[in-house]
């Protein structure tokens, strides 16, 4: 038992252990020593490549703001490349999206979808389909819209999905589907993702325009 041992018994002991367990130690803590060193040069370094992806989205937001599509076009492409998992490059490419509608509306419906499938955040894919599904109405591909805002799980924004569909089937002459629509994002809009008064006015018009005409009856 060790507390039998002497003093000098056990003082030889502790050197024994030390001299068989020293380089073991001593290994481990240089391990922990470069891996402490290592996830702070990790830090620093995706903090280097977050400060450079906003200022390549600084600038070309900026570019867009000076109509210098080019280079707008050139540091999008640079997002692209050296920050493809970037939050900003969504950012941007909605910038871009909503800076070609008019122009090349094309571009803008490529850089939306771009936002859509491949976007991490759930929120920004689910946001650019919304403007996708838009765009696509303002293009007439309104069978092509209600196909992108077909989802399955819509979580907080069926309110706003309801609302869009409502939009394309109103847009095509769909009074009955837009109605439908329209009242399911009304009784979907607790979490205020729509504009109720809004919605409520598209929809009162949309009633009006089904009902018989009162003076056509008074005249028959």
């Amino acid at each position: 038992m060790d507390e039998y041992l002497t003093e000098k018994e056990q003082v030889e002991r502790i050197r024994l252990w030390w001299r068989e367990n020293r380089w073991f130690l001593i290994g481990g803590a240089a391990i922990m020593a470069l891996g402490w060193s290592g996830w702070q040069q990790y830090q620093a370094y995706q903090q280097r490549v977050a400060e450079e992806a906003a200022a390549l989205y600084l600038d070309l937001q900026a570019s867009i703001g000076d109509d210098d599509s080019e280079r707008a076009d050139e540091l999008l492409a640079r997002l692209a490349a050296d920050h493809g998992s970037s939050g900003y490059l969504d950012q941007a490419r909605l910038l871009v999206a909503a800076d070609n509608l008019i122009g090349d509306t094309q571009r803008s419906i490529d850089e939306l979808t771009a936002v859509m499938v491949g976007s991490r955040d759930e929120d920004m894919a689910m946001i650019a389909r919304l403007r996708l599904a838009r765009v696509l109405a303002y293009d007439e591909q309104y069978d092509r819209a209600l196909e992108v805002l077909n989802v399955t799980e819509p979580g907080e924004f069926g309110a706003r999905l309801s609302e869009i569909r409502g939009d394309v089937h109103a847009a095509t002459g769909n009074v009955d589907a837009a109605v439908g629509e329209y009242t399911d994002a009304l009784l979907g809009a607790g979490n205020g993702t729509v504009d109720t008064e809004f919605v409520q006015l598209k929809l009162n018009e949309l009633i009006q325009v089904g009902r018989p005409d009162s003076t056509d009856e008074d005249a028959g």
